[in-house]
């Protein structure tokens, strides 16, 4: 679709040619990536973590952009982790794909100069594995692994600006943010760094049963 293209792809608005996008905890992302990360995914939708957050810059502060998120399936195969060696093995192929969903952030559409004024943080998206979800969440197989996407799309005022759609807006991967839905963590390295990280996790820390 409309965000096959990478950075620096040619022919872009310069309205978002000069766009670029870093990722927030970069050192944790590493950490988790360095593990394989996981993200649980349920029924009812979960936050992930670490949260997706960017700092923008190169925007024109007067334009108007909406931020977008989506999640593409790194390969074509199903997963199993295996236990005695920890670590994931190839389990066969891929499930059917779940439906494609992007995920809008809150605050769009809003002027390039409030984007890059503060951290932007994706902390309403949820993930979840129920392909009959009505919420709006971005849907996933678990045991499948995926990166995720961002993008800046300029708000093109011009009446025909669907004639430039590939032109208006510039994407972002980082690799560091790959990670495997599971509905329950894998990796034991994971639980254990996920509940020493995220302030959400006190309960864990604590001993209290209530997450």
């Amino acid at each position: 679709g409309w965000a096959g293209e990478g950075p620096g792809a040619g022919g872009k608005n310069r309205r978002v040619c000069h766009a670029s996008a870093r990722l927030e905890m970069g050192n944790l992302w590493e950490e988790f990536n360095r593990l394989g990360t996981e993200m649980i995914v349920t029924k009812a939708g979960r936050r992930m973590f670490p949260t997706f957050q960017v700092k923008l810059s190169g925007l024109d502060p007067l334009a108007d952009y909406v931020l977008v998120m989506d999640f593409i399936p790194l390969d074509d195969k199903r997963y199993r982790y295996a236990f005695h060696s920890s670590s994931w093995l190839a389990a066969g192929r891929a499930d059917p794909a779940a439906p494609g969903r992007v995920h809008f952030h809150p605050d769009s559409p809003a002027k390039g100069a409030q984007w890059m004024r503060q951290i932007v943080s994706f902390d309403k998206l949820k993930l979840t594995n129920n392909l009959l979800d009505d919420n709006g969440h971005i849907i996933l197989n678990s045991m499948h692994r995926y990166q995720p996407r961002f993008h800046v799309v300029f708000v093109d005022p011009r009446r025909d600006s669907e004639r430039f759609a590939h032109q208006n807006f510039k994407s972002f991967s980082f690799p560091e943010t790959q990670f495997m839905a599971v509905t329950a963590y894998q990796n034991h390295r994971i639980t254990q760094l996920k509940i020493a990280s995220n302030p959400f996790a006190k309960g864990f820390r604590d001993g209290d049963p209530e997450p």
